[in-house]
């Protein structure tokens, strides 16, 4: 195993550093790695080399973890490119993102007691993620806009945040 890899997780699974990736070759390059990182494998191994194979093990349960996750996958790949989404302090939104964010949350408490509006509400949401997804892949992988895509990720956790509420609104009727 090459720690020298371990600056890029991408490089570190052998996979093209994009937005869009093969999350079958992604599986199949983690357990390549966890068979031969596995600490049982070096349990007769220095304690450096047990040291080592730990680290591996936790760097590619962390890499997997990030680059299986769309989200976390685009703000890595901003990151790599020197672009910081800056979560915490810019929570800056297009006035038309915002918007349709506070018709969805409205809709959410009209319809709370109406089971068919909430998935109607729902399928309205997955489609809005799946159209800014759509986008973040182009910003990333044909634009090279990491600037855009940072503005897109953020905007995507927004959708995340309100699908969970809704999920939960519609767990009530369960």
């Amino acid at each position: 195993m090459n720690p020298s890899a371990s600056d890029d997780y991408f490089r570190f699974f052998g996979i093209d550093q994009q937005f869009h990736i093969d999350l079958p070759a992604l599986d199949l390059a983690y357990l390549a790695i966890q068979k031969e990182v596995h600490p049982d494998r070096h349990s007769r191994g220095s304690e450096a080399d047990q040291r080592l194979a730990m680290q591996m093990t936790t760097l590619a349960n962390t890499a997997l973890q990030t680059l299986k996750n769309p989200t976390l996958r685009g703000l890595y790949l901003c990151k790599l490119h020197g672009v910081d989404a800056h979560l915490e302090t810019n929570t800056a939104m297009p006035a038309a993102f915002l918007m349709k964010q506070m018709d969805w949350r409205e809709s959410l408490d009209e319809h709370a007691q109406n089971l068919n509006s909430l998935e109607a509400l729902q399928a309205e949401v997955e489609q809005s993620k799946k159209d800014t997804l759509a986008e973040i892949r182009q910003a990333i992988d044909s634009a090279k806009n990491y600037q855009r895509a940072a503005e897109l990720l953020r905007g995507l956790l927004f959708i995340d945040k309100f699908a969970v509420e809704l999920d939960d609104a519609i767990d009530t009727f369960n």
